[in-house]
């Protein structure tokens, strides 16, 4: 690794490499090698612990690994990442019966009291990786450490590292760009931000980062960028909350990355509101290799909206279509259509709004079937319970569970969430399985009306091979997969 780079250090003189092993498992990361295990493995290795990593989305859990382990620590991103992690937890115990267990990721602290239960001894939140490394220097030297006690949540900037990416599967096994044509990229991942300073009320980001966020170094990031492209990466994903929360410092990064690799090709996402507030922008992100852009648009109601506190309105995001058409960028716009607003009406909107736009061929069909999460610690539960439709919180899901006013709507998100699991499954097209959702809403407010046409599926853009998002529930097959 190059020193030069690598400027946290271990806070003590080690001489117990031999006798402290740490174990660094990522549950699930959308089909991506994982960043948050290479950075803090890095941070480890530089301090002369043995480390191994797992990702549960391409490994299995091994007593080879484990047994010898001393900290287990465990990467919670997002509520499919931490439902694996919570079926996988006996047997890591098992498995692990010298180690402790630790936990650090956006779902963490939120869920701390639920995790402790389970075993864990220590929870982590923010920029955690100087914390986790004086927990596991605590243990050595037998003494008590806070996040023991309490989440450790930090929020002030640390010395970042260049990730160690190489105990993980080789990037070619993870997550690739799909082309239109059927031609694939390999891709690699990595950040150029950590937080966000957007408060989304349903953001897993939020009740951690509250609206900070930290620039990672352009030339930590780029040195990423070398040794994935030296792994085979020909497509790199840029996975910032928001790429532009800080314009220039992404400017810097992608400027320096195409005058290396002018072939190398990049998505991001971006919100809808900075598509707007930077227009100029996009002729840059496309000249220097941006051919998608993800953005989190939720819903085509501003009532909705307005509620999720997004930042945007409907008509602003028709203006983000046309604009990035004209640029010539693909947009991959995101939904959660089922809240404790909509309307069979207004999900029939968005349908038709979807249609009319001609992105049926850029909306991914889970999208179509999302129900609003609720985790610990949302700023959803700040609004009045009237309105949210909240009950209790739910351990099992953990989550708050929420009942719509209306239960045909209710009946209407699991009839949608199971025809299109089955139309998946049949290997349906996007517009067939768009058709079949649109018959069923359509069905559900007593209405007829004709199938949208090809011409109005719009152009097919690149997409990611991993086609599940954070927001979802895991499937019977990923609480299994460890």
């Amino acid at each position: 690794m190059n020193n030069c780079c690598s400027t946290i250090s271990s806070t003590t003189d080690k001489t117990i490499s031999d006798q402290q092993k740490i174990v660094l498992i990522s549950p699930y990361d959308l089909g991506r090698q994982p960043f948050a295990l290479a950075e803090p493995a890095a941070v480890f290795r530089n301090a002369k612990y043995e480390v191994e990593c797992l990702d549960l989305s391409q490994q299995k859990l091994t007593a080879e690994v484990l047994a010898s382990a001393n900290v287990v620590f465990i990467y919670l991103s997002m509520l499919t990442a931490t439902r694996i992690a919570v079926e996988a937890m006996p047997r890591i115990i098992q498995m692990a019966p010298r180690a402790r267990i630790a936990v650090f990721g956006w779902y963490a602290p939120v869920n701390e009291e639920f995790l402790r239960g389970l075993g864990v001894d220590a929870v982590f939140g923010g920029e955690s990786e100087t914390d986790m490394l004086t927990y596991a220097e605590s243990l050595s030297a037998a003494d008590e450490h806070p996040a023991r006690h309490q989440a450790v949540v930090n929020l002030k900037r640390i010395d970042f590292m260049v990730p160690d990416r190489h105990s993980l599967p080789a990037l070619e096994k993870y997550s690739q760009l799909i082309f239109p044509d059927g031609n694939r990229r390999v891709m690699g991942f990595t950040e150029t931000t950590r937080g966000c300073k957007h408060l989304c009320r349903h953001c897993p980001v939020v009740p951690v980062y509250n609206g900070r966020f930290y620039a990672i170094p352009a030339d930590i990031v780029l040195e990423d960028i070398r040794q994935q492209v030296a792994q085979g990466a020909q497509h790199i994903s840029f996975g910032d909350p928001d790429f532009l929360n800080g314009p220039l410092h992404a400017q810097r990064i992608v400027e320096a990355m195409h005058e290396e690799f002018p072939a190398l090709t990049y998505d991001a996402v971006i919100k809808i509101e900075h598509l707007i507030k930077y227009p100029d922008f996009l002729p840059f992100l496309r000249d220097s290799g941006c051919i998608l852009v993800t953005t989190a648009v939720e819903s085509v109601d501003d009532t909705i909206l307005e509620y999720l506190d997004k930042g945007h309105t409907a008509a602003e995001f028709e203006q983000v279509v046309s604009l990035m058409k004209q640029h010539e960028i693909a947009l991959a716009p995101t939904f959660i259509p089922f809240t404790p607003w909509t309307t069979i009406s207004n999900y029939i909107d968005l349908l038709n709004k979807i249609a009319e736009l001609k992105l049926i061929m850029s909306v991914n069909p889970v999208q179509l079937s999302l129900r609003l999460l609720i985790p610990s610690g949302s700023r959803i539960l700040e609004l009045p319970k009237q309105e949210t439709c909240i009950t209790d919180f739910n351990p099992a899901s953990l989550g708050y569970t929420w009942e719509h006013r209306d239960a045909e709507v209710d009946v209407l998100q699991e009839n949608i969430r199971n025809w299109t699991e089955q139309a998946e499954s049949e290997g349906l097209s996007r517009l067939q399985i768009f058709n079949g959702i649109r018959r069923i809403a359509l069905s559900a407010a007593g209405s007829d009306e004709k199938d949208v046409t090809e011409e109005q599926c719009g152009e097919p853009v690149p997409v990611h091979s991993e086609s599940w998002y954070c927001c979802a529930e895991p499937t019977e097959q990923q609480l299994a997969s460890f």
